[in-house]
């Protein structure tokens, strides 16, 4: 009797054992799974949990005419970011930005508070002029970034607008070449990406990561900028003449086609008023 129960208790310590080895390794498997298998999609996630990104927007492409004359380029306008959790003093940090920006205390008070992880102070703080940009840079102020962005600007005005078109405050192309070609012309933006705890403090151990934005492409169009000037000025001397309801005018190369010029007068006003 002695005998068996010995040998019961034998078998009972080599079934927990075994049962503790297959645990064990069980935990052991998953541990090496988790670390080599899993080790990069969860360290990306622990970093875009930990990650503010302050965007950088790319310079948009220029448009030139075939002798490389600029018809459209962009002028710097940097752009005021805020990180909320980061400030350490949100009265102070308001009323230097409502000075500096132009803009009332309570509006800027308001919006340096939001529970938000990143803002742009709209619409005194977007695409502002390089001399606000350096002063809020002078000012020092924790939470408070300048991200490069910049303006569309046409060198000569409404000049050619039926065909180039223009672009919104985010730099998109909305009418004309400038949405035809957006996907040449726009670009990929890039990010000054910097880690931070629950509370939105900095972490200093972490290293900031800069993602280079990637400019457009430029656009060369066949329109010669001389013979486009001598078409608008004899469409303006023709309108003013006649008094025409509309007028158009192409000026075509008649060896390969290539558009050389073009423009109208078309009275919209009066359109409208007929309908």
């Amino acid at each position: 009797m002695k005998q068996i129960t010995n040998m019961m208790v034998q078998r009972r310590i080599v079934t927990v054992f075994i049962f503790a080895f297959l645990v064990m390794a069980v935990i052991i498997i998953r541990l090496g799974y988790v670390q080599f298998v899993w080790s990069d999609f969860l360290i990306a996630q622990a970093e875009e949990l930990w990650s503010r990104d302050i965007v950088f927007e790319p310079e948009r492409g220029k448009i030139l005419d075939r002798n490389q004359q600029v018809l459209a380029e962009n002028i710097s306008a940097p752009t005021v970011m805020v990180v909320p959790r980061q400030i350490v003093n949100p009265k102070k940090t308001a009323e230097a930005l409502s000075v500096v920006l132009g803009m009332t205390y309570q509006d800027a008070l308001e919006a340096i508070t939001k529970n938000e992880r990143i803002i742009r102070l709209h619409p005194e703080g977007r695409k502002i002029s390089e001399e606000k940009a350096i002063a809020v840079q002078t000012l020092n102020l924790d939470g408070v970034y300048i991200a490069e962005d910049s303006i569309r600007h046409y060198p000569n005005g409404a000049y050619m607008s039926h065909v180039l078109g223009f672009s919104g405050i985010d730099n998109q192309g909305l009418t004309g070449l400038e949405l035809y070609y957006e996907d040449y012309l726009s670009g990929t933006p890039g990010s000054l990406s910097f880690y931070s705890d629950a509370k939105g403090r900095r972490m200093p151990q972490m290293a900031d990561k800069y993602s280079e934005p990637v400019d457009g492409k430029d656009l060369q169009l066949t329109i010669d900028n001389r013979v486009q000037t001598i078409m608008e000025r004899e469409l303006d001397i023709a309108e003013e003449k006649y008094n025409p309801d509309g007028a158009v005018a192409i000026a075509v190369n008649p060896k390969d086609g290539s558009i050389l010029g073009m423009s109208s007068r078309l009275i919209l006003i009066q359109l409208i008023t007929n309908r």
